[in-house]
């Protein structure tokens, strides 16, 4: 049954007891970090280093990989700089067929005053892009005191458009104090900060409480597979994702598949479980929120106007 029939036969007065059990389905989850890249046509310098993922991925690979239907957040892929704009375009145009993709978090050079404001005015007015993220995980220490940085992030607060922060367990200090002084700007933690494997728990957790103490601060549930040892066992992912959940509280965590960069370390279904045992304890409306509904408040996906999910693994479209 396609989308659209379904929703016809579930608007019919005569409603089959199938299509009934499908209505009150549960609604799917959106991944809030799903990247899109395509080598080629786009230039992407850091995948050359990743041998297994310097290749295309794209909206239909995605769809082949995830075990259930679901919604997705594009987020930029680290193009070159220059090919932002065409990068969003591409990804657009998948949407336009593919309307599970909710919205693009795109690129924007938030140090560069010249190319900066306009760039926010115009993904302001624009219903597709639902935030912004400048990469700053490589950043030289101090990058996010810089004059020029915090002017474009203003802008960002001006223009409410949330900003994603991909920065490592070492920089979580500066992004706190970043948060605390501009208190209008929404800062979506990504992949928890990446504690490190090697460092120490106690200093990320210190860290990660001083930034979640900030209200206009958010955390992804993403990420941590790569970023821990092979062979971590998965009790001890489980802790960094149950401490996330404790300091950020369920309201201001959403879930992420980081896709494809996971596949180096789990596959989608089984960080998508994993997850989920972090969440079984909680009430099913925090858990919804984190899965869903959280990801569609922060980033106004009802203002970008998609819709559909992305169908199961079988092909099956849902009732």
């Amino acid at each position: 049954m396609t989308t659209s029939s379904a929703a016809s036969s579930a608007a019919s007065s005569e409603t089959s007891p199938a299509a009934a059990a499908g209505a009150a389905r549960p609604a799917p989850p959106v991944d809030a970090h799903v990247h899109f890249w395509n080598p080629g046509p786009l230039s992407y310098p850091w995948l050359d280093a990743v041998p297994p993922l310097n290749r295309a991925f794209t909206a239909d690979d995605f769809a082949d990989a995830v075990p259930e239907p679901l919604e997705a957040v594009f987020v930029e892929a680290g193009r070159v700089g220059g090919q932002a704009g065409d990068e969003l375009e591409w990804v657009r145009g998948m949407a336009r067929t593919r309307p599970w993709i909710r919205g693009a978090v795109a690129h924007v050079p938030l140090d560069d005053p010249t190319a900066a404001p306009a760039v926010i005015r115009a993904y302001a007015d624009d219903p597709f892009v639902v935030g912004v993220r400048h990469n700053i995980q490589d950043e030289i220490a101090g990058f996010t005191r810089g004059a020029d940085f915090r002017a474009g992030l203003d802008l960002l607060g001006r223009a409410g458009l949330p900003f994603d922060a991909c920065v490592r367990e070492h920089q979580l200090t500066e992004l706190a104090e970043l948060a605390e002084g501009y208190p209008r700007v929404r800062i979506v933690l990504d992949h928890l900060g990446k504690p490190s494997p090697a460092g120490s728990r106690a200093e990320w957790s210190r860290a990660l409480r001083r930034l979640a103490h900030a209200p206009n601060t958010v955390c992804k549930l993403s990420g941590l597979a790569t970023e821990a040892d092979p062979g971590t066992p998965a009790e001890d992912l489980l802790a960094l994702l149950g401490e996330a959940l404790e300091v950020f509280g369920p309201g201001r965590c959403l879930y992420g598949g980081d896709w494809p960069v996971m596949t180096l370390a789990t596959s989608y279904g089984q960080w998508l479980d994993l997850v989920r045992t972090a969440l079984a304890g909680l009430p099913d409306s925090d858990a919804e929120a984190v899965l869903r509904t959280n990801a569609v408040r922060i980033y106004g996906l009802d203002r970008a106007g998609g819709t559909g999910t992305v169908p199961s693994a079988t092909g099956e479209e849902p009732a």
